[in-house]
């Protein structure tokens, strides 16, 4: 009878590590304590299926940031939006212009010309607070930033939100507001960046 070297045993027990085992394999010990939560916690994640943008983007969603002009609330797309001023630039005045335009201001190297949105559409002067923004919006020429007393975030609505929007009643703000949507308690007037910004009214500030 041959005698068994020792660097036999070493290398079939080298063979016997590599050889993978059956997670149920008899005498295999499961994964326990907080190293069985990371297991299960990976399992669950790579069985959850996020979805496919189809899915994540309903049929008909219109993306909107929603902001307040005094009692009246109201979107506008995101794409007619550049930018959001969280707080508003001083702005240096311009004589012999109307009073809603507020001024001119330097925005990173920039000049926009800032309007008071209310006194615009309502002869009503902002009183700026704390939750006052600024949404710079592009139009000819230049972009220009829309004094607001508040921003409400963005906003999404679907075909079926808009099912029994209503039109504008109030002939200050028809030309702007396409329609008027109500979502839950909140009335919504879909504001036109664009409409606004074409308007003859708005294109010469100058008295």
């Amino acid at each position: 009878m041959s005698k068994k070297r020792p660097h036999d045993r070493h290398h079939r027990g080298d063979e016997a590590r590599q050889q993978p085992v059956a997670e149920n394999a008899p005498g295999v010990v499961q994964p326990a304590g907080a190293y069985a939560l990371l297991a299960d916690y990976e399992s669950r994640s790579l069985e959850h299926d996020p979805g496919v943008p189809e899915q994540i983007e309903a049929p008909g969603l219109w993306r909107a940031i929603g902001f307040r002009v005094g009692e009246h609330d109201f979107v506008s797309g995101i794409d007619e939006i550049s930018e959001i001023l969280m707080s508003p630039p001083p702005v240096t005045s311009i004589p012999s212009t109307r009073p809603w335009l507020l001024g001119v201001a330097n925005v990173r190297g920039n000049l926009i010309a800032v309007v008071d949105l209310k006194q615009f559409l309502f002869e009503q002067r902002t009183h700026v607070t704390g939750r006052a923004r600024v949404l710079v919006v592009k139009q000819s020429g230049g972009n220009v930033g829309l004094l607001v007393d508040e921003l409400l975030g963005q906003r999404n609505l679907t075909d079926a939100d808009r099912v029994d929007a209503e039109g504008e009643a109030d002939a200050r703000l028809a030309r702007f507001v396409t329609e008027n949507v109500t979502t839950g308690p909140v009335r919504l007037g879909r504001f036109s960046m664009q409409e606004l910004t074409r308007t003859p009214e708005f294109q010469h500030a100058a008295l």
